[in-house]
């Protein structure tokens, strides 16, 4: 049986996993000593196949530079790596060593391969004189595994909107897999936040440098460090990782430099997340769709709603409706991403299919009474997009159908019909909606404004606007998710609970309330 880490070991942190003994080490960090510790931004895994993963860092003795260069010098760096089946680092299973260069703001990824499946593991790195925190991970299950998944899922972590303690929480639940949806860093320059708690550095993220920047100042921080320790991450990025709700080659305003924006925006994007190198950014381009298999459980289908869509209709305002969202020109997936999602659909074979992807999918109605009133650019602003999606469900072999879901700062559970809006109309799949780590404040339990359009939605199950993640746990008989809430996020320590929980059975796409 594989050993996990017990809770203290996870509360303690880097400190702690950092005086683990270092036997095996070939002494080459001792060429080119740095000054001072160089792994400020933790270390994170990513990307689990049945044989191997995604082991990822960058070194920043000086996290917060100008420049974006984490106060590394010009030059390249050696760095060792190890991975272990014990978190003591006595049963050493891998170790090598690769080169983190300037260019790459010393970005360290390593694509491991050959693996057991379905295994446990620790990793480090090493460099300069200087031991990184130790991280968790595993291998996915042997294709065709029925064995059990616990992950949990996650979106919009803005820095000065409160501390990450929902991080830390997710963390403490040790789960097998973290799915991250979008908004991992906010653009904003410092100061622009209404509830403020703490401060950003630097201004709006525009170049290179200030993405980097941003980067290391959210990965500096202690709970969101913990979140990437625990276990491999699968991340799909959103529009803030940009600029604020933009549409391929269009920004949400005119912004004469947004290409050279967006090509600096995804550089970043790969440097500080556990990528495979098939992701690495060509100019404006980024390889960001694909499938991920858990053994026979599920298929992972992370779409990309940002890089291919059409402009947003009806003015990307929340309004009521306009006929402009019916084009069957309009598109939040791009043809190429949709032909290779319905492919998908077409070949499944798991015992789940879920979709992760960032913006409401089966539809919300934000207005009470006769008129409609949508918002543009989620699903509701490409419905001849959605509705080829969804047909191609109905008409696949795919048993079980889940869309996960970040962008909108609240919790919501769902279910999908293949007439989206017609009550009468079967249900096809069902829809987990996470609230943000900490976008939006404090929030409330309840929203007046939500409440009063919830009989205009009997789709919608259930909806909370505290900050949190959902945790699912995920057999060949059923999903149960939980959706966990802190009460605060305006100061650190908040606790956590569960405030709904549902399942889905299999064969069965409703949501049962536990």
């Amino acid at each position: 049986m594989s050993h996990r880490p017990s809770r203290r070991t996870l509360l303690k942190g880097a400190a702690v996993l950092a005086v683990l003994p270092v036997v095996g080490f070939s002494g080459e960090h001792r060429r080119g000593l740095l000054s001072s510790d160089p792994f400020t931004l933790g270390v994170a895994s990513g990307e689990p196949s049945p044989d191997g993963m995604v082991l990822w860092t960058r070194l920043a003795p000086g996290p917060l530079a100008d420049d974006g260069l984490g106060g590394m010098p010009a030059r390249p760096v050696d760095v060792e790596w190890e991975l272990a089946e014990d978190e003591s680092f006595t049963r050493i299973a891998r170790r090598g060593s690769v080169t983190a260069v300037p260019e790459s703001a010393h970005s360290v990824h390593v694509e491991l391969e050959g693996l057991r499946p379905g295994a446990e593991y620790f990793y480090r790195f090493r460099t300069g004189g200087h031991l990184s925190p130790a991280g968790r991970t595993r291998t996915a299950p042997a294709l065709g595994s029925l064995g059990p998944l616990t992950m949990c899922v996650a979106s919009c972590s803005h820095f000065e909107q409160g501390w990450f303690t929902a991080y830390r929480r997710l963390a403490e639940d040790q789960p097998d897999l973290v799915v991250h949806l979008g908004d991992y860093h906010y653009e904003y320059a410092a100061g622009q936040s209404r509830e403020r708690v703490r401060d950003h550095i630097g201004p709006e993220t525009v170049t290179l440098a200030n993405y980097r920047q941003r980067y290391a100042q959210y990965k500096t921080d202690p709970d969101l460090q913990a979140a990437h320790a625990v276990a491999p991450w699968l991340v799909v990025f959103d529009d803030h990782e940009v600029a604020n709700n933009w549409a391929d080659e269009v920004p949400a305003k005119p912004e004469p430099g947004f290409l050279d924006r967006r090509a600096a925006a995804l550089q970043a994007y790969y440097e500080n997340m556990p990528l495979r190198r098939s992701a690495l950014p060509r100019g404006i381009d980024m390889q960001l769709y694909r499938r991920v298999q858990w053994g026979g459980l599920a298929t992972f289908h992370m779409l990309d709603t940002r890089q291919y869509r059409t402009d947003q209709p009806c003015g990307d305002k929340f309004q009521s409706d306009c006929a402009a969202r019916f084009d069957p020109a309009a598109t939040l997936t791009g043809v190429e991403q949709e032909r290779w999602l319905l492919d998908g659909f077409a070949r499944s074979s798991a015992r789940w299919d879920v979709l992760g992807q960032q913006v409401f999918f089966g539809g919300v109605e934000l207005k009470p009474g006769p008129d409609d009133g949508i918002n543009p650019d989620g699903w509701d602003g490409y419905t001849a997009n959605r509705e080829r999606i969804i047909a191609g469900l109905v008409d696949s072999p795919v048993r079980n159908a889940v869309v996960l879901t970040g962008d909108v700062h609240s919790h919501w559970a769902a279910e999908v019909r293949e007439r989206v809006g017609d009550p009468s109309s079967p249900v096809v799949a069902t829809e987990l909606v996470t609230s943000s780590i900490t976008s939006g404040g404090d929030g409330s339990d309840t929203r007046a404004d939500i409440e009063a359009v919830l009989p205009e939605n009997p789709h919608i199950r259930y909806f909370n606007n505290r900050r949190g993640y959902v945790r699912a746990r995920v057999s060949a008989d059923e999903m149960r998710a939980d959706f966990r809430v802190v009460p605060y996020v305006s100061r650190p320590g908040a606790p956590v609970r569960t405030d709904a929980s549902f399942v889905v059975a299999d064969r069965e796409p409703v949501l049962r309330s536990l």
